[in-house]
């Protein structure tokens, strides 16, 4: 049996096993909506993208709908480092100018976007990729100016917060069983451009389209504590908590304030975990206890 084979059989082998326990939740998720977060930092390997878009079409295949947002800040990085465009992040937030912009709408919308479309496609899916500019898709205002340690004032320049989603447009592709793939690129009052980060965008969307769970796939385990164990389980409060005292910091705040805003808005829970893990998605949704951090209420 040629390697290429074996490493097929093993995939399959590890969806299979997933799968035989999992028929009360398969029946628990029929015909609801999950929104994933697809972290820059967990598309890097090319076997877990593959990985990943299997699954991804598993999960439309037993009646569950999937919409996937993306990030991509180390290709971004990598991008603009070539072209020797300077920028700096403030709590996990890049400073986007009239230069980076264009730059990074290209490695969002016209890159990593079409890649991950492919990816599913190639597997059986019909994924159509979009990005918040499609269809007037996500209307968004600008972020506000936000404090930094040293107590100024930073303005964020063309990052975006998302005001306004069209459910209708992603109610249509679910019902006509297309897989919406969305970079987190927005535009404004005047049409202007904006960059959102990822995660915010997944969290103002999955609570628009009464999204059952919102996953964010990363490259962390989830909360980690002071102690560095894993954060199974935690409440909204204190995961507020955990961010005022100084054990969630830097990247790690706008993703639990995501889960915050979309458990809030009635997502009934919000998960990060690690998308390097193999089959993250499935042993989430699949198995009792999950492999990340869960939040609820």
């Amino acid at each position: 049996m040629s390697k290429i084979s074996k490493t097929k059989e093993s995939e399959w082998y590890k969806q299979a096993s997933i799968l035989s326990k999992a028929l009360p939740f398969m029946q628990y998720y029929n015909m609801k909506n999950i929104t994933i977060k697809l972290g820059g930092a967990a598309m890097g390997d090319k076997g877990l993208s593959t990985s990943f878009a299997k699954d991804i079409v598993l999960l439309k295949q037993v009646g569950i709908n999937p919409l996937i947002v993306h990030g991509g800040g180390p290709r971004i990085k990598e991008m603009l480092e070539k072209l020797k465009v300077k920028t700096t992040k403030i709590d996990g937030l890049r400073i986007t100018d009239n230069h980076s912009i264009p730059i990074i709408e290209m490695v969002l919308s016209g890159s990593i976007n079409k890649e991950i479309v492919m990816e599913i496609n190639k597997e059986g899916g019909r994924a159509i990729g979009l990005s918040g500019k499609d269809a007037l898709l996500v209307k968004t205002s600008k972020l506000k100016n936000i404090k930094q340690k040293s107590l100024e004032n930073k303005d964020l320049g063309f990052v975006g917060k998302p005001e306004k989603i069209n459910k209708d447009f992603l109610e249509w592709c679910i019902d006509s069983n297309f897989i919406p793939i969305i970079s987190p690129i927005g535009y404004g009052e005047n049409f202007e451009t904006y960059n959102v980060n990822a995660d915010t965008m997944a969290g103002h969307i999955a609570p628009e389209i009464k999204s059952e769970r919102l996953i964010l796939l990363s490259d962390i385990r989830g909360v980690i504590d002071k102690k560095g164990n894993l954060l199974t389980h935690i409440s909204i409060k204190e995961a507020e908590k955990l961010i005022r005292n100084g054990t969630i910091t830097e990247g790690m705040i706008p993703k639990v304030e995501t889960c915050i805003h979309a458990v809030k808005k009635g997502v009934k829970a919000a998960v990060i975990l690690d998308g390097k893990l193999p089959h993250a998605l499935l042993l989430e949704i699949f198995t009792e206890h999950g492999v990340g951090t869960l939040i609820t209420k």
